[in-house]
């Protein structure tokens, strides 16, 4: 076996054989396997984060608008809050709020663009909830019931 590598070595044949080709190849296949999972959640994971970054952005917003209008109702559409720079409404990647109990709490959706859709709630005692549905595969950054 030594003197068939010696041989090979000193010989003009250069190059891979088949099998070694097909086992590098089979190699590569099996990492490209096992890191495309990895990353789909990570991509899955920074989306969420995205969605709860808007939606805490929209909390500063809607409380600065109601230091000067003392009504969240009147501080829960896009004409009120312009500009905020983030992207209001219901589809995939943007945010919502509604007011509740007249004018006295509000509730935000933020809506990821992986499909889980997460809230934060202002009661009107002035606490406030954090609360994620995570329904979408993979779950991202939503655990099913808080963040």
């Amino acid at each position: 076996m030594l003197a068939n590598l010696h041989q090979r070595i000193h010989s003009e044949e250069k190059g891979f054989t088949l099998i070694e080709l097909l086992v590098v190849i089979l190699i590569i296949g099996i990492l490209a396997a096992i890191a495309l999972p990895a990353f789909l959640g990570q991509r899955a994971k920074g989306q969420d984060g995205e969605a709860k970054s808007n939606a805490r952005n929209l909390v500063s917003q809607i409380e600065s608008c109601y230091t000067q209008k003392q009504s969240y109702t009147n501080c829960v559409t896009a004409a009120a809050l312009n500009p905020t720079g983030l992207e209001i409404g219901s589809a995939k990647g943007q945010v919502e709020a509604a007011a509740t109990d007249s004018g006295a709490a509000y509730k935000i959706t933020s809506h990821s663009k992986s499909g889980n859709t997460f809230f934060i709630t202002k009661q009107t005692d002035g606490t406030s909830t954090r609360t994620c549905d995570g329904t979408a595969a993979g779950n991202g950054g939503c655990d099913g019931t808080s963040w």
